[in-house]
C-alpha cells in the first residue's frame, strides 16, 4: 500500500489515535477542570450582578433618605422662621408690656411727688399761719402797750395783710 502524501501507516494510526487521546483528554480535562471554572464564572457573574442590584437598591434608598432628609432640613427651616416669628411677637408683647407698666410706675411716682408738694405746701401755709399768728399777738402786745386807738390797729392789720397777702401764702 501506498502511503498518502509518503506517510506511513504507522504515523497516520499515532497521529489519529493522539487525536483521539487529545480529544478524550479534553473531554475528561473540560468536565474537571472547566466546569468548576464555569460554576465558579456563573457563581462570580451571579455575585456581581446580585452586587450591583444591591447597589442599585441602596442608591433608590440613599437616593429616597436624601430626599426625607431635604424635607426634614425644609420643616425644620420652617419650624425655625415660626418659633423666630414667635420670639419677636413674644418679645415685642414683652416690650409693650414693660412699657406700660413704665408707664403706670412713670404715673404713680408723678401722682406721689404731686401729693408731696401739695403737702408740702400745706405744711408751709400752716407754718406761715403760725407766723402770722405770732405776729399778730406780738403786734397785738404793741398796740395794748402802745394804747393805740381803732383806727391805728385797723390800718396796721390792713398793712400786715397786704404785705402777707395770698401770694405768699401760696408760696
Amino acid at each position: 500500500m501506498e502511503s498518502l502524501f509518503n506517510l506511513d501507516p504507522q504515523l497516520i494510526f499515532n497521529a489519529v489515535l493522539l487525536a483521539i487521546s487529545v480529544f478524550i483528554l479534553f473531554t475528561a480535562m473540560s468536565y474537571l477542570l472547566f466546569e468548576p471554572a464555569r460554576k465558579m464564572l456563573e457563581q462570580r457573574k451571579k455575585k456581581i450582578q446580585d452586587d450591583l442590584a444591591s447597589a442599585k437598591e441602596e442608591k433608590e434608598k440613599a437616593a429616597k433618605m436624601r430626599a426625607e432628609y431635604e424635607d426634614k432640613l425644609k420643616t425644620a427651616d420652617q419650624e425655625v422662621e415660626e418659633i423666630l416669628t414667635a420670639s419677636r411677637k413674644r418679645a415685642v408683647s414683652n416690650e409693650e408690656k414693660i412699657l406700660e407698666e413704665a408707664r403706670s410706675e412713670a404715673a404713680q411716682m408723678k401722682e406721689l411727688a404731686q401729693k408731696e408738694i401739695r403737702l408740702e405746701k400745706e405744711r408751709v401755709r400752716d407754718d406761715m399761719k403760725k407766723e402770722m399768728v405770732q405776729l399778730a399777738s406780738a403786734m397785738a402786745g404793741k398796740v395794748v402797750s402802745a394804747s393805740m386807738d381803732t383806727a391805728v390797729q385797723d390800718s396796721l392789720v390792713e398793712e400786715t395783710l397786704k404785705e402777707m397777702s395770698e401770694e405768699t401764702w401760696e408760696n
